[in-house]
């Protein structure tokens, strides 16, 4: 009969952020654990509190299957003699595999006989497995950073008080650090600080809620949201959607009691993206706004245990919001005195990065950056995104950003409209750090997009120009971030800017700063911005498609999705098959292709003058088609030729002896594969 294995392992806080990651490692960790050692499960389950680590797996058998190994050793010829007596290879093979030089068999395979030592494995009880899996499970899940405790050799997140390890309802005996398992969980720190002992895993849930404790993470999260949504509605509004901050919220309490507080209507003559940031960043609180989307007056926390007075709770949040909200308030009216264009010259003192120089130089290169794609996209713009470009980051050096820099560029638009800025201007301000996540909004304006392309395009060259290029997982100046930004901002406008000449402007104006040698630093990005569209691309089309469009060009972002668009949409043609390997044919016979005019004069064989013809009939129309960028069409003109192209290599030979007849058949597919040579490179294309 299946058996269950549970385990708690009960901690100090542990922060949220470190949770789901845990939860996630604690599932794989004990897949691969159970897997290596032949042990079928039906389910596992993971829950985990800010106290509390839990895993639940279902369906474990009560004993190992037994097992039967064969390992290979050497050939017949080398484990025997010609005696038939075993070789020393033999018996060394032997003594390492622990069995007798007389049990070994000689075992057929493809390259033939060889000698095989077969051995059998009876299965251990699981429980006692369990013993073994157990403390290599904790020890290797792993948290952004971890502690030891007294004079332990052991780390985890936080010190651990207890840990429940139970097989069948049996506790498994194990130690880890100064811990020895048990039954034994614990109640809520405050509410229900006593222990408890668990049977199973529907039990050990039981006794939780009875002691004031949900370990089910997603259990919080619908409970915090549906009653946040109620408060919010009984206050007279709407709930502020913010999935980030109820995730975190999620990880912070054992037991959600939700709390309504309200602050002073004059605190709303902050803007809304400083309050919001104000409640959420630094308190944790979700926001309330009216049927118009406005910021009301009142706030939402989440406790982490019920209160007898909820009053006092409310009172105590209430005073230390007022103090942040009064923060915000002086910081805005101080800012306001002074006009946002007399703080650019401080960004002169302002180091951005010590080998690319200060803010403000590196605003300058943005700004000539930002004009040029102006002066290319839409020169009419041209003044207004010089001007956004030398104000957006003079909110820097403000009160308000130094206190919350979170809100940095929210805080140029509002004080750039406080000084009677261009609106459109100062919109471009807050819109030049977008989109500021994967999928996040995007600029909606050509003068906020123009310098968010410039300011990322400036960080990223600059960066790869000193040697500040990412490894692995570290991103410290978020330049995979900065070029999807730009990826996805030139997508969705739809500006025909080339990325090779837009990078070596930008090279251009960082020359004094480079440390590394110009060419490989154009190479290098280049490259990397080919790595993230490929991967964005990867993501909704057939990445066959998408490489084989790469492969042949992606300097014309918008001009690459159309080719990648239209590709993918021809892989789904019924013929699309023979049409590949006809296609691939021509690819792999002329490799670089011959430069020479087609000589008809030279043509031996009908089908080569067929698909001459037919080569000549669809070349214009097929050039049409590009030029157009309906790429769509142009595959559709190409692939009539594919009858032409199969009877050309049913009945000729293209590798003639006479030289000026193969020249001239080479030339003919030549014509052909460059027809779809500028759209994709068909021999990367999977059939």
């Amino acid at each position: 009969m299946p058996r269950e294995l549970f385990i708690e392992i009960g901690t100090e806080e542990i922060p949220a952020g470190f949770l789901p990651k845990a939860m996630a490692d604690m599932d794989a960790l004990i897949r691969r654990e159970l897997e290596s050692a032949r042990l079928e499960f039906s389910e596992v389950s993971t829950l985990a509190t800010p106290r509390r680590l839990a895993l639940c797996v279902k369906g474990i058998p009560a004993v190992q299957p037994d097992a039967e190994t064969t390992a290979l050793g050497p050939a017949k010829n080398i484990a025997f003699g010609p005696d038939g007596k075993p070789s020393k290879a033999a018996e060394g093979f032997a003594r390492g595999q622990g069995v007798d030089v007389g049990a070994l068999h000689l075992i057929v395979t493809e390259k033939g006989e060889y000698v095989a030592a077969v051995k059998k494995e009876t299965g251990r009880p699981s429980h006692e497995l369990m013993a073994e899996i157990l403390p290599r499970l904790l020890g290797a899940i792993s948290f952004r950073k971890s502690m030891r405790w007294g004079d332990l050799d052991v780390r985890f997140a936080r010190p651990i008080h207890w840990i429940v390890a139970l097989f069948d309802g049996i506790v498994v005996p194990m130690e880890y650090g100064n811990i020895q398992s048990g039954n034994i969980s614990r109640g809520h720190r405050f509410m229900a600080n006593q222990p408890f002992p668990v049977r199973d895993f529907s039990h050990y849930l039981e006794e939780c809620e009875r002691h004031f404790v949900i370990p089910d993470p997603e259990a919080r999260k619908e409970i915090i949201r549906r009653e946040t949504h109620r408060v919010a509605k009984a206050a007279g509004g709407h709930l502020l959607p913010d999935e980030g901050l109820l995730e975190e919220v999620t990880y912070l309490v054992e037991y959600p009691s939700v709390v309504h507080g309200t602050f002073s209507q004059d605190f709303l003559a902050v803007p809304k993206e400083v309050l919001v940031t104000s409640m959420r960043s630094h308190q944790r609180y979700f926001s309330i706004v009216d049927d118009h989307g406005n910021l009301m007056p009142g706030f939402i926390t989440i406790n982490n245990t019920l209160t007898e007075d909820p009053s006092v709770v409310v009172k105590g949040n209430e005073r230390v919001l007022r103090a942040r909200l009064s923060d915000a308030r002086f910081f805005f009216e101080e800012d306001r005195k002074v006009k946002l264009e007399s703080r650019v010259a401080a960004l002169k003192s302002v180091v951005y990065q010590q080998k690319l120089g200060t803010s403000y130089e590196k605003m300058e290169r943005f700004r000539a950056l930002a004009e040029g794609l102006a002066d290319r996209l839409n020169p009419a713009v041209k003044a207004k995104v010089s001007r956004a470009a030398y104000l957006c980051k003079a909110d820097l050096v403000s009160g308000m950003v130094g206190e919350f820099p979170e809100v940095q560029g929210i805080m140029g638009r509002e004080y750039a409209l406080h000084d009677g800025e261009d609106a459109e201007v100062a919109s471009a301000i807050a819109e030049h750090y977008l989109p500021t996540q994967a999928g996040g909004e995007l600029p909606a304006t050509d003068v906020g997009a123009f310098v968010s392309i410039a300011d990322k395009m400036d960080t990223i060259c600059g960066c790869f120009g000193v040697g500040l290029i990412p490894t692995g997982s570290a991103d410290p100046y978020a330049l995979r971030r900065a070029a999807l930004g730009i990826i996805n901002i030139i997508l969705d406008k739809e500006y025909r800017e080339p990325l090779n000449g837009f990078i070596k402007v930008a090279l251009d104006l960082l020359e004094p700063k480079l440390t590394r040698k110009r060419e490989d630093v154009h190479s290098d990005v280049l490259e990397f911005f080919k790595g993230r569209f490929v991967n964005l691309m990867a993501d909704r089309y057939p990445s066959d498609g998408v490489d084989a469009v790469v492969a042949v060009g992606f300097d014309d972002l918008v001009d690459a999705v159309a080719r990648i668009a239209a590709l993918a949409a021809f892989k789904g043609r019924d013929d699309f098959e023979p049409l590949a390997v006809a296609f691939k044919r021509v690819c792999n016979i002329v490799k670089d292709g011959v430069d020479v005019a087609i000589d008809v004069s030279l043509f031996q064989d009908p089908a080569e003058t067929a698909l001459n013809a037919a080569f000549s009939g669809v070349k214009a129309k097929v050039a049409a088609a590009v030029a157009e960028r309906d790429y769509l069409s142009a595959l559709t003109e190409i692939a009539s030729l594919r009858p032409p192209v199969d009877a050309f290599f049913d009945k000729v030979m293209v590798m003639a002896e006479d030289e000026r007849i193969r020249i001239n058949r080479l030339a003919l597919l030549t014509g052909i594969a460059r027809l779809f040579g500028g759209i994709a490179d068909f021999a990367r294309i999977s059939a």
